[in-house]
């Protein structure tokens, strides 16, 4: 099984995130993220999807997704050729005197401190999925009492394959 992330530019038309989320369910296709958001033009939203499964799957899912209407367009995008970021926000049990130990980890992965109650901190950190799961691990010692991840976002590097469209 391989992982593939395909980043989508589709029409921001009512249901969209729907219809490709229906069709991902209905071949039996698994979504292992899927993250939405609009571009710098308001016409078009990014859709981020990471999806697994053999060389005949992802294929079969590039050119299903390549088929639906609002798809404008699709690219596959490689570990080496993009980048890729995930947003965690982690509440933490932390009293007063636990609170430096947590800060002193938040600090070395550069996290910020978004929220700070008497018995609870919450804690904001973005990076690719090995950072987060380094900081999570060193979090083992405390207890975790919400955590929220956001899913993989990603974009091409540099310029050659961007796509504008009018």
């Amino acid at each position: 099984m391989r992982r593939q992330v395909y980043s989508l530019l589709v029409d921001n038309n009512p249901g969209v995130l729907s219809r490709i989320a229906g069709l991902f369910s209905r071949r039996g296709y698994s979504i292992d993220s899927i993250t939405a958001g609009m571009t710098a033009d308001s016409r078009f939203t990014r859709i981020t999807v990471v999806s697994s499964g053999d060389e005949l799957i992802l294929s079969q899912i590039e050119k299903q997704v390549r088929k639906l209407e609002d798809v404008r367009e699709i690219k596959l995008l490689k570990d080496d050729e993009a980048v890729y970021r995930e947003l965690i926000m982690v509440k933490v049990r932390a009293d007063a005197k636990q609170r430096p130990e947590v800060l002193s980890i938040a600090d070395i992965f550069r996290a910020k401190i978004v929220d700070v109650e008497p018995e609870s901190m919450m804690i904001e950190l973005t990076g690719d999925q090995s950072k987060l799961e380094a900081f999570l691990n060193l979090l083992d010692g405390y207890e975790i009492l919400e955590l929220a991840r956001t899913g993989i976002t990603g974009l091409s590097r540099g310029i050659k394959d961007v796509t504008y469209l009018e």
